[in-house]
């Protein structure tokens, strides 16, 4: 046990999520407990994961998860390990609900250069009704930027993927490829906008688009004798399109072939989103926890063939490092492995003075000294 590697997760403590400050001690070694100096509570070393009071091995719930996430059928699970299916659903909610905080702390909470990114739908099929699931991706890294699922395929859906995308961007020139559905385009268009300032005045500031944003769209159209596809510039110059093309994939056309890979590999590994299947999930909960889940892995556990790259010894010896598209993106340094990522705790936000009329007291001001920002 290290207390130097363990935050306080009491969201009442103005110590929360300060690591490596001293005020965590070992409450039970033997019960594995550690105990918070400041607040002055204990707690077991499996708070904030996907093991929090669960008396199973975490090893065993760890692997029924990592088969369920690369497509193992839950009915092959129950028979292996012996266990209940509503058991095996439980797990697959709690890694789902943990997946999507880790996702929103490390992907959703940090900023990029993107320059391509591409977006898609996939329909899902529950029990007795249809969903969508909205999902982007940034080409250059392969990293999954997120999802979001609606039961109609409609502009709240769109709008709702556009405003993940936009969370992540930092203002500088990118490609955004999407297909036919027009309602990418307005949703864009409105989300790359920031306010002027007012200087003082009153009433709504004025929106200003952000430079060098350019939308083109791939167009598919089935007929009897061939797949028609039309390329078209809805925003931007073609100088700009191929340049960004060239920066993010090295060059060709216009495409939306990494989204589309990507769709794949969501639908080999969860059942209900395959096209013709019998597996179907019953609540929309278990299709938002596979989806977090298998993207987690994708970004953090699974190496990428196209992002290795070539380490040369000598002349005539060379090795490829292998890498995840996390690494790519700068999120982390290395390849995590199911362990890593199941025990991995997000921090809570950081603890900010309770606002009051008049003077601090001096309690306030020493722990703001103490645990400042």
């Amino acid at each position: 046990m290290n207390p130097e590697s363990v935050f306080c997760l009491n969201i009442d403590c103005p110590a929360r999520g300060q690591q490596g400050k001293e005020n965590i001690g070992i409450h039970s070694e033997k019960d594995g407990r550690y105990i918070c100096k400041v607040c002055e509570k204990a707690f077991t070393a499996t708070k904030g994961t996907v093991f929090y009071r669960l008396r199973t091995d975490p090893t065993i719930v760890m692997q029924v998860i990592t088969l369920q996430a690369y497509g193992c059928p839950t009915q092959a699970i129950v028979e292996a390990f012996g266990l209940d299916e509503r058991t095996v659903k439980n797990w697959w909610q709690r890694a789902g609900v943990h997946c999507q905080a880790v996702h929103e702390h490390l992907v959703e909470g940090s900023r990029f250069d993107l320059i391509h990114v591409q977006a898609d739908e996939i329909r899902a099929k529950l029990q007795g009704q249809v969903v969508w699931m909205a999902m982007a991706i940034m080409v250059p890294t392969r990293l999954w930027l997120g999802g979001v699922i609606s039961v109609s395929r409609n502009k709240g859906l769109i709008e709702a993927l556009v405003a993940k995308v936009r969370a992540t961007a930092l203002c500088l020139p990118l490609l955004l490829a999407v297909d036919g559905l027009s309602s990418y385009v307005g949703a864009f268009q409105r989300a790359f906008r920031s306010p002027l300032p007012r200087h003082g005045r009153l009433g709504r500031p004025k929106l200003v688009a952000w430079p060098d944003i350019v939308i083109v769209q791939v167009v598919k159209r089935r007929t009897a004798k061939k797949l028609d596809i039309l390329r078209r510039i809805v925003q931007g110059c073609e100088t700009q399109v191929n340049m960004l093309i060239l920066r993010s994939q090295g060059g060709g056309v216009i495409n939306t072939a990494y989204i589309e890979r990507l769709n794949a590999t969501f639908r080999q590994r969860l059942a209900c989103l395959a096209r013709r299947t019998r597996c179907l999930a019953r609540q929309e909960e278990t299709l938002a926890a596979g989806m977090h889940i298998v993207g987690c892995f994708y970004n953090f556990c699974d190496n990428h063939h196209s992002l290795r790259l070539c380490l040369w010894i000598t002349e005539r010896r060379r090795h490829w490092v292998q890498r995840t598209p996390a690494m790519a993106a700068g999120l982390t340094d290395h390849r995590w492995s199911p362990t890593e990522l199941f025990w991995f705790k997000v921090p809570p936000p950081p603890w900010t003075p309770p606002k009051r009329r008049g003077r601090r007291s001096k309690e306030t001001l020493k722990l703001i000294e103490m645990w400042a920002l």
